[in-house]
């Protein structure tokens, strides 16, 4: 029996999510402010909030950041935030965003060759 409290929930992917995303925005007639320039100028802030967060640890502090409950949440709300807003741009733009880093990784591979 399912808990109604807890319904189970389909596996996630990309294409949901930014399903989700725009049902989210068209619930609240957002399409108009969903420009790539403000969906760009979204991302830098929301990014930059997330550099915020490590901006003064030490890098022992940053990669225990996790262990604390509370700046834990603070970096998956923002790590969230970016992702969505590049989700969000990707949809406008009409990018597949796992085929242009399946691509990208493909250019690196041969600009960076591992070093023999």
């Amino acid at each position: 029996m399912t808990d109604p409290q807890h319904p189970q929930r389909e596996p996630l992917d990309l294409a949901k999510l930014q399903r989700r995303l725009a049902e989210f925005a068209a619930a609240r007639n957002w399409q108009p402010y969903h420009t790539p320039k403000n969906l760009v100028a979204a991302l830098s802030v929301e990014a930059s909030e997330l550099v915020e967060i490590f901006q003064w640890l030490t890098p022992d502090e940053s990669a225990r950041i996790m262990q604390d409950p509370d700046s834990a949440h603070r970096v998956t709300d923002e790590v969230a935030d970016v992702l969505a807003y590049l989700l969000q741009l990707c949809e406008v733009l009409g990018i597949d965003l796992l085929a242009a880093l399946d691509a990208k990784i493909d250019r690196n591979e041969q600009r960076f060759p591992p070093e023999p």
